[in-house]
């Protein structure tokens, strides 16, 4: 197939459009669909994780911890997405770099900041100029990762925490009748039975997320959204071999049936998960279930 790519201006047809698609640039905008897989692959856990610790600190019996996490709460879901992700990036990456620039220059007598410039030395940046492409990619997804997980994190606390106070009052009182501790009746009681509440909160931010993959650009990871904007611009011959005209909308369509068809998906699946959380349950869906049976 690439033996007919090598004079580009002598194909035509399909043999021109398969050329363009398996240019090197399309092929990044593929392995950006898997990255954004990945993403929520990784984050999803990650935020399930802040979000239980932050609602096991707000329901905490030590003051301190509870207004912690009451405040993680409150605070992260009060400010708005974009501003959170375009200031929480640059804070914890000038964190770590004046952390490591303090162990590495510990002789530097310049200030570090200098007008709008933060400057330390060339020890303590992250990562390291010199340092492959792939460690770049690695960390700038990284921050990502948990920019992504703190976010959607204090939404799923905000959840699993009225999901904890929704499990019958019965049920712990029973607990703690059969001489269980407050630690058992935790772990053995509300967790298991509060998924059940859960759940639908959880499936709308699972939803949330989905649609927020795109403000990786806002991150500079190189993303489907950053690739179908660059291919799908208008391309000049002086500038490519593959010159053409505005196609952004052709490339944005692909990308609408993408997300389209993965929430589709992720509607199929957690609708599955739910009719098992309710079977047995008293809830509306246990007693439907326990009605059809």
């Amino acid at each position: 197939m690439f033996e007919y790519c090598i004079d580009p201006p002598a194909l035509e047809g399909l043999k021109w459009l398969s050329c363009y698609l398996t240019t090197g640039k399309h092929l990044a905008f593929y392995s950006a669909f898997g990255t954004v897989l990945l993403l929520l692959a990784v984050t999803a856990p990650t935020a399930l994780a802040f979000g239980f610790g932050g609602a096991m600190a707000a329901r905490a019996r030590i003051a301190p911890l509870r207004w912690f996490g009451k405040g993680y709460i409150a605070v992260v879901r009060g400010v708005p997405d974009i501003a959170f992700f375009l200031f929480f990036v640059i804070a914890l990456d000038q964190g770590l770099e004046y952390l490591r620039h303090k162990v590495k220059c510990p002789d530097w007598d310049e200030p570090l900041r200098q007008g709008s410039d933060f400057i330390v030395c060339q020890a303590a940046k992250m990562p390291l100029g010199n340092a492959p492409q792939w460690v770049h990619e690695v960390y700038g997804f990284s921050l990502a990762v948990v920019t992504f997980a703190i976010v959607f994190g204090a939404f799923a606390a905000n959840v699993l925490f009225g999901a904890m106070r929704a499990v019958p009052r019965a049920q712990i009182e029973t607990a703690e009748a059969y001489g269980m501790s407050h630690r058992q009746t935790f772990w053995r009681i509300t967790v298991p039975q509060m998924w059940v509440y859960a759940l639908p909160g959880l499936s709308n931010l699972w939803m949330v997320l989905i649609k927020a993959t795109p403000l990786l650009f806002l991150l500079g990871v190189e993303d489907i959204v950053y690739w179908a904007r660059d291919l799908g611009s208008a391309k000049t011959p002086r500038f490519t071999d593959y010159p053409h005209g505005d196609w952004r909308v052709y490339y944005f369509l692909v990308l609408l049936v993408f997300y389209l068809a993965f929430t589709r998906v992720s509607e199929i699946v957690l609708g599955r998960l739910m009719n098992r959380l309710t079977r047995g349950q008293a809830t509306t869906g246990g007693e439907a279930q326990r009605k059809a049976a």
